[in-house]
């Protein structure tokens, strides 16, 4: 997923009223895939928060929350036929849920180098696509390259989306074929 900082913004953060938001500094625990997933999940339900997100017929939209153990999490909205492109979250591992609608998640199957490239020739089989419909979501382990989309020619999608650490980048990149290149890597301060 990408950052939802390119898309039209809102000026909104809230806490997930769903979810107990746990301890961060120091002395807080990291939050564990399992968490994360347990949070996207417990937050999708919450049909309030889901509600109060509003929706944009020509870009995505978002609310920032309140992850558990310092992570960062989000609540997004997908306009019919948006889509993040393909991208990575570097070093963060995360969770996503959709909770509204469905989505689309094309993967690549395939541990990629974390720098020094440009270009990359993907080997057979590495594509993995799922349809995540409404209740159904996903983990995922750091430099986990992905798009997701929202195929539906009519109806929004909403989903809730946990990483830790905090997005310290994104890769992001184009796709021709079995050619990956990597076109762009954007930092937090590039999202302001």
């Amino acid at each position: 997923m990408s950052s939802p900082h390119s898309a039209v913004p809102t000026a909104v953060s809230v806490p997930s009223p769903s979810a107990p938001v746990a301890a961060t500094g120091p002395s807080a625990a990291a939050p564990t895939v399992a968490e994360l997933m347990d949070f996207v999940c417990d937050t999708a339900r919450d049909e309030a928060l889901i509600a109060s997100l509003p929706l944009d017929p020509e870009g995505r939209t978002w609310i920032r929350l309140d992850g558990p153990g310092g992570s960062e999490a989000w609540l997004i909205g997908w306009p019919p036929g948006t889509g993040t492109g393909w991208h990575d979250h570097a070093d963060s591992f995360g969770a996503f849920t959709t909770a509204s609608g469905a989505l689309k998640e094309h993967s690549l199957a395939v541990r990629l180098p974390t720098d020094g490239w440009k270009t990359l020739e993907l080997t057979e089989g590495v594509d993995r696509s799922r349809v995540l419909a409404t209740g159904q979501g996903r983990a995922f382990g750091q430099n986990h390259v992905h798009e997701v989309l929202n195929e539906s020619t009519d109806a929004h999608a909403v989903s809730v989306h946990a990483y830790y650490p905090p997005l310290p980048r994104i890769r992001r990149f184009s796709r021709t074929g079995a050619v990956l290149r990597l076109e762009q890597t954007e930092r937090p301060e590039d999202w302001q």
